[in-house]
């Protein structure tokens, strides 16, 4: 089993696997092009986004740049959706994302998972874990989503917040860590 089937299976591998870093590279160019170019090139970067993310919805997606992931491939993301400025995603695992949902600026999504014991942590080995939001969810700025953290349909996420562990359907969450403070229904 390669490093990469590893690590999309949730199991433990080395981040500095030659064929890991060179992916990383790859996309790092395909970033630098995308946030390079003209915000008003809305096909340009369409373009760009359908050949780097794994699944994306319809053609009334935006991205505002700068934006930054690790893969690409394992972001699904639904119809109608939109980030603002800084959207980072580290890609280890799947990300998905469902319809009409809102990511305001400086939002960061993990799901890459280190050791708290700084020998193994030093081994460079990790593992990663899903992160998945439903549908009809609008996430504030600087809002910062933990690995394996499922978000459900109909979710506002308060600005500033870290999702530490999941969030129900229908609910407003905020604070550090994040928590429901209203249910909608």
């Amino acid at each position: 089993m390669t490093e990469k089937e590893k690590m999309l299976a949730g199991m433990m591998y080395s981040a500095v696997d030659a064929q890991l870093l060179e992916e990383l590279n790859a996309v790092k160019e395909i970033i630098h092009k995308y946030n390079a170019m003209s915000p008003a090139d809305n096909v340009g970067r369409l373009e760009i986004l359908k050949g780097l993310l794994g699944h994306i919805g319809d053609d009334e997606i935006i991205i505002n740049q700068p934006f930054y992931c690790d893969y690409g491939k394992q972001i699904s993301v639904g119809k109608r959706f939109f980030a603002n400025f800084h959207f980072t995603v580290l890609d280890e695992a799947m990300v998905s994302i469902g319809d009409d949902c809102f990511i305001g600026p400086n939002v960061s999504i993990y799901t890459a998972c280190h050791s708290t014991d700084p020998v193994e942590r030093n081994t460079r080995d990790e593992w990663a874990e899903p992160v998945t939001i439903g549908n009809n969810v609008w996430i504030g700025g600087s809002v910062t989503i933990l690995p394996g953290v499922t978000v459900g349909d109909n979710v506002t996420i308060g600005a500033g917040s870290v999702v530490t562990k999941n969030i129900p359907s229908d609910a407003v969450a905020v604070g550090n860590p994040c928590r429901v403070i209203k249910k909608l229904r």
